[in-house]
Order: structure tokens, then sequence, then C-alpha cells
């Protein structure tokens, strides 16, 4: 019998649901053929009626049926007043649904951002949060002191949507009973350790300030429109969407979704400036370093960057 496994959709538009349903290496079929996992409910993807949901619930809350992941998708909605009623399930509010499934679960997964750091949701007057987080604050609806029964806190998949490879990867993880190691925000360092600017096909550019101020073209994203990637942690530029490419590697600039802030009140495609100088740095570098070494790097830009010969 593989790791049971409930997946709950909450404030969410049914993303992370695709992303389940496109994971590759394993897929969601090969890891229940294996029995690595046994998905007991999906609103989607599960054949039973609410009753069979209902029974599922009364057999968890009584401990006869062991629930090692708890996987939720959305953020929780907590209005109006607190009261939860914006998002029910069969007239309880689904937040309550998710605090008792999470109370007897092995391991509690947050599905992307949304579930993880309210996300979209959150921008609204809906009381959205992240099961442990609201934004960066820990918290969220099931509290900073919260561990599952695996002794692990609210683990963190952030992505609009997650990405299949990371969702595969900690699921297989989960099934063997390795809770992965986790960053101050809850999120498995081995995929989210790094910067989705590490990969990037358009690093050169970026490192001599070679600057697009359009789209169609191989230079770097960041100085103009709006590009996150030296700015968000993810495993974009690693593991491909799909197993074809990135949105930098489309030319389209990351709008970090991984990260806790997403999505920022600022134009995705533009980059604010301060005396001509981004306003938002990449992380770990100061503003007087960032001038003077940029100013030099543009000036020694070899000539095929500025001609653009490389493509991306």
């Amino acid at each position: 019998m593989g790791s049971s496994l409930v997946w709950l959709q909450c404030g969410a538009c049914g993303g992370d649901s695709m992303k389940l349903l496109g994971m590759q290496r394993p897929s969601l079929v090969e890891l229940a053929r294996e029995g690595q996992v046994d998905l007991l409910w999906h609103p989607s993807l599960s054949i039973g009626s609410a009753r069979d949901l209902d029974a599922l619930l009364r057999a968890v809350a009584d401990d006869e049926q062991p629930l090692d992941v708890l996987c939720v998708e959305g953020a929780v909605i907590r209005g109006p007043g607190g009261t939860g009623m914006f998002d029910t399930r069969r007239g309880r509010p689904k937040k309550e649904l998710v605090v008792d499934l999470a109370t007897h679960a092995r391991f509690v997964v947050a599905v992307g951002t949304c579930a993880a750091y309210g996300g979209v949701p959150a921008a609204g007057g809906h009381e959205a949060v992240g099961l442990q987080y609201l934004h960066d604050a820990p918290g969220g609806l099931l509290g900073v002191d919260f561990r599952s029964r695996g002794g692990a806190p609210v683990i963190n998949l952030p992505g609009c949507p997650v990405h299949e490879g990371t969702l595969s990867d900690v699921l297989c993880a989960l099934a063997g009973g390795r809770v992965p190691r986790l960053d101050p925000l809850g999120r498995p360092v081995d995929w989210y350790g790094g910067l989705v600017h590490q990969g990037c096909t358009r690093n050169e550019y970026h490192e001599f300030r070679v600057e697009e101020h359009d789209f169609g073209r191989p230079g770097c994203l960041f100085f103009h429109l709006g590009c996150l990637g030296p700015l968000t942690y993810g495993p974009c530029n690693r593991y491909h969407e799909s197993a074809h490419g990135s949105m930098t590697r489309a030319g389209v600039p990351c709008s970090g979704c991984m990260r806790p802030d997403f999505p920022r009140p600022h134009p995705f495609f533009r980059t604010r400036h301060l005396e001509g100088v981004p306003l938002d740095l990449p992380l770990g570098v100061d503003r007087a370093h960032f001038l003077a070494y940029k100013v030099m790097a543009a000036a020694a830009a070899p000539e095929r960057l500025k001609a653009r010969e490389t493509t991306v």
C-alpha cells in the first residue's frame, strides 16, 4: 500500500492540479501503479460521490484511515469576518476541514504560492491566507507552532503554479518517509535553494548589462522589462517546464511567482528605477557596488553580445 494522499482545493484556479496531471518523472499514474502513492481523494480526479468523501473524512478523523500526506491547493479563505463562509463544502467552511485533516496528517504540503503564502486571493478582500504564512509573515491558518504528525511544519512548494518536477520529487520523498530540509519560509532547500537567475540563458547579457527595452531579442530582461529572476528563489532554469523550457528561455520575464509577496502591486513587464538604477536589486547586492560594477561591465561588454549574436 502506498503513501495515502488527500488533495484539497481551496481558493484556487486549478493550475496546481494540472501540474499534478503533468508530472512526468514519475507521473501520477506511475506513482500509483508502483505503489508509492495511494490517492484517496482529489476533487477533480476521484470518481466517488460526496457521501464517499464524507465517509473518508470520518475515517480519517477517527484514525481508522491513516493519512500520510495532505496536499492543499489554493489559499484558505477565512472571510467574511473570519467565518470562512466564502468557501464551503456542504455548508461547512473549508478552513475547518483543512485544520481537521492537517491535525491527522503525517505531512502537510502547501501546493503552489496561494496555499503557501496567500498568493492572488490574499490580494483581495477574502481574508485569504496560506497554510502557515501570510506572505512572508509566519502564522497563516495553522499557526507558527503547527507541526504535523510526522513532526514537520507545512512543506511549502510555491509557484503559480507549482513546477511539476518539484511536486513529483517531493511526493516521492515523502512517500519514502524522507522530509526535505526546509528554509526559513518552509521551502525545500534542494529545490528552492538557488535563484531563478542561475541557469538562465541570458546570464551573460545580464553580467555585461546588455539590456533590452522590448521583447523578442536575447538580451537581459531585468533592467527594463521587469524580470525578477535575480530576486526569486526557484528551480525554473534547473527543471524546465514540461521538460522543454522556462519563462526566461521563452523570452518572458520572470514574474517572481515563487516569492511570498507574489503578486506584487507593480506592472509585471516594467522595472522600477531610482536614478536610472533598478529599485529592486539582485539579492545580496548593495546599490553602490551594483552601480559601480554595472558601469564597468557595460563598458567592457563584448561586441558579439552588443550585436546579439548569440541566441536564447
